[in-house]
């Protein structure tokens, strides 16, 4: 297992474009509107107001850092969270702003 620290810095730098990703509240809010369940393009446009054209641009930009991942079913594609991984980080940042500061 690999420490952290001991990353390269093509990593980290990896690293830091995911983060920066993540960073914008667009992309967070279609992040976490997929958290639980699977939704069409056009259910995230809906439900975020962003237009069609602009969720799958963020959609592209996230499924090429792995972080959503897209099942067809039909003509449709369902976008969801590509693992568990990316489950786990938006949940423990989630808890981890909900906490009160000592």
């Amino acid at each position: 297992m690999t420490t952290l620290a001991a990353m390269t810095q093509d990593h980290t730098a990896e690293l830091a474009e995911v983060f920066h990703l993540m960073g914008d509240p667009s992309r967070l809010g279609i992040l976490m509107l997929i958290m639980d369940q699977p939704c069409s393009v056009g259910e995230i446009a809906a439900r975020t107001g962003h237009s069609v054209s602009l969720v799958s641009h963020h959609l592209r930009l996230l499924r090429a850092r792995r972080l959503v991942r897209g099942e067809r079913r039909g003509k449709q594609v369902f976008y969801s969270l590509d693992d568990a991984h990316v489950r786990s980080v938006l949940h423990d940042m989630a808890e981890h702003m909900r906490e009160e500061a000592p």
